[in-house]
This record gives structure tokens, sequence and C-alpha cells, in this order.
């Protein structure tokens, strides 16, 4: 049996995409990261690695309404970072 395919949906552009082609950021214990191995502990959000989608999540601040808390604009600032 083989596994099945891990999709994720970003939260900008709302594509499903393989969860290979997604950034996603973790929000554990009131303190926010980048999950690389996909695996870590906590409430996660995904965003497309491209630089249209990071641009609108930084001006729409989508991650704000999800995690409901008001995120520090260096969060932003490193997702756009780490996408280009």
């Amino acid at each position: 049996m083989s596994k099945p395919i891990e999709m994720r949906r970003c939260v900008v552009c709302r594509q499903v995409r393989h969860k290979s082609e997604l950034l996603r950021v973790v929000k554990s214990a009131g303190n926010f990261s980048f999950d690389e191995t996909g695996k870590a502990p906590g409430r996660g959000a995904y965003v497309c690695k491209s630089s249209e989608c990071a641009a609108s999540l930084k001006k729409r601040r989508n991650f704000d309404k999800i995690f409901k808390v008001k995120l520090p604009s260096e969060i932003y600032e490193k997702i756009c970072a780490a996408v280009e």
C-alpha cells in the first residue's frame, strides 16, 4: 500500500499543492517559526513559495486571522525573504 499524497492549501491563493511546494509557519507555545520538516508540533499554516503570494500575505496579513493574534512584522519579512 502506498502512502497518500500530502496536499495542503495556500492561505493566500487557496491553491491546493503538494506539501513540499509550500512553506509552513507554525505557532507553538506563543512562538512562531518555519517548519522545514513539516512535522513540528503546533498550529500550522501554509503559503506558496512564490513572491506574489508572499507579497499578498504581507499586505493582507492573513496569518493574523488564522492564528488569531497580531504577528510581528518581522515574521512577514522573514517569509518574503524565504521565498525569494
